[in-house]
């Protein structure tokens, strides 16, 4: 299939552009300056009414086209990670000159492709004007900021009747199931400083505080659900002397469960450990609300619309010289990776996805669509957007299978022709969806009263507090 099925060649070109722009930006959370602002312009310059600096974000946007309901949202994201830089189209680790960041995520990608099924709805909403409003959320930070979490606790997707987003992949699917909440939090401890061979017991150890709460954390690890997690890194040991009793240290704290109640539940423990360690040490400890996010609330309403447009429209077919790509980023990571990949998303027959691997390496296929209520292992901030609207997200193969999101191959691939296939079928796919729902409101109807249902009689309440607002990249990386 040539890559102009999907949208027109100027389309093609203009995103392809855009896509390099953010690419080479690899801008990390909420200093994505160049990157909202290559978006930003880009949608003005293509009709697109366009709002920005919402919900204590400067890099976030919204840009509107159309008029009335059904307001359709989609979701872009644009942030890179740090510690990823690579060389373009290198098969082998190699950081480039003049950043330390990369699109170890294909970031790039999702935004550029949410922009992507803007402008085809754009068209479509031009030649129907009664269809609706669609909307192109630019969402920063979603690697360890949050984003979303802000942007849906200060409305922004009240009024939306449905979303849609994608996230680059090794393979074809419309994501299935849920994820996890999760809430990040440093601890720090101050205690007193002294000579630790002289006066020893005048001193008070901030770091020993630090290392008994972590301790502690893994003493709790035995009576923790199978379903959580919690990690931890330390931000500060108290610095460099060993002769010093440390008067400060400082651990940063990622604790996760399948729902943001018992997410809740689990930190109030942690935080009961931490105050003991501060007894035990007397020492003082503080605490600093980094961020958190919601558990994702499955629709699988919406989720089928969006398989039967991915079947619709069709996954790319590799040429010979993509193929051969694809092939010298395998190489690079062993066998075992590439037969047992899951993909990014949960089925429910591990060996049925390995016998579509076995014929064909190269992530033709589309795998079928299995509802399901897997917590997958990870979390993401659109978990709070689909408790104000319905969402529905879809994978496309972007990348090579066997490899992994957040590694130098994934930056390698970020502008090669094999990504930019899968960057236009997303966008298609989402544009296409949107259609559907807009053009049967019936859809629309269904995917609300599932998510009504799932919810149960609640409504959604952000796990960020309201005087904790977003911050840029300092001692938390």
């Amino acid at each position: 299939m040539e890559q102009t099925a999907y949208l027109p060649h100027n389309y093609e070109e203009k995103l392809k552009a855009l896509n390099a722009v953010i690419w080479d930006a690899a801008e990390l959370k909420f200093a994505e300056t160049k990157s909202a602002k290559a978006m930003t312009d880009f949608l003005r310059q293509e009709g697109f009414t366009v709002k920005e600096g919402l919900a204590g974000m400067k890099t976030s946007y919204v840009a509107e086209f159309g008029s009335g309901h059904p307001i359709i949202g989609i979701l872009a994201e644009y942030d890179a990670l740090s510690g990823l830089s690579q060389e373009l189209d290198v098969a082998e680790k190699k950081p480039r000159s003049g950043t330390s960041c990369g699109h170890g995520c294909g970031h790039c990608l999702l935004g550029t492709a949410a922009i992507g099924a803007g402008l085809l709805l754009r068209d479509y909403l031009k030649a129907h004007p009664d269809k609706g409003t669609v909307r192109v959320y630019g969402c920063p930070a979603e690697e360890g900021g949050s984003g979303k979490a802000y942007m849906a606790r200060e409305g922004l997707f009240d009024d939306v009747d449905a979303a849609f987003t994608w996230h680059p992949a090794t393979m074809n699917a419309v994501a299935t199931g849920s994820n996890q909440a999760n809430i990040q939090a440093a601890f720090t401890f101050t205690g007193q400083a002294s000579h630790a061979a002289a006066s020893p017991e005048k001193g008070r150890s901030a770091l020993d505080a630090v290392e008994l709460m972590n301790v502690g954390v893994n003493y709790l690890r035995e009576h923790m659900a199978d379903y959580e997690r919690v990690h931890y890194a330390v931000l500060d040991t108290g610095g460099v002397s060993p002769n010093v009793v440390q008067e400060h240290a400082e651990v940063l704290y990622l604790i996760r469960s399948k729902s943001n109640a018992e997410a809740k539940r689990l930190y109030k423990r942690v935080q009961k450990i931490a105050q003991g360690a501060a007894l035990m040490t007397e020492t003082s400890v503080s605490l600093r609300f980094d961020k958190a996010v919601s558990n994702l609330v499955r629709n699988d309403t919406l989720a089928a619309v969006m398989h039967e447009a991915m079947v619709e429209v069709g996954a790319p077919k590799r040429t010979a010289e993509e193929k051969a790509y694809l092939e010298k980023f395998q190489k690079t990571v062993p066998e075992e990776n590439i037969l047992h990949d899951p993909g990014m998303t949960p089925l429910l027959d591990r060996e049925f996805l390995e016998n579509l691997i076995k014929k064909d390496r190269f992530g033709e296929f589309i795998v079928p669509f299995q509802p399901n209520s897997i917590t997958q292992m990870g979390s993401s901030d659109t978990g709070d957007v689909s408790y104000v609207t319905p969402l529905a997200q879809c994978y496309t193969a972007t990348f090579p299978i066997g490899t992994t999101a957040h590694s130098w191959q994934w930056v390698a691939m970020g502008q090669s022709p094999v990504a930019l296939s899968g960057m236009y079928y997303a966008a298609r796919v989402m544009a296409e969806s949107t259609k559907k729902v807009m053009e049967e409101p019936a859809l629309l109807d269904r995917a609300k009263q599932e998510l009504s249902g799932r919810l149960g009689g609640t409504s959604y309440e952000c796990p960020i507090p309201k005087d904790v607002w977003p911050t840029k990249y300092a001692k938390i990386k």
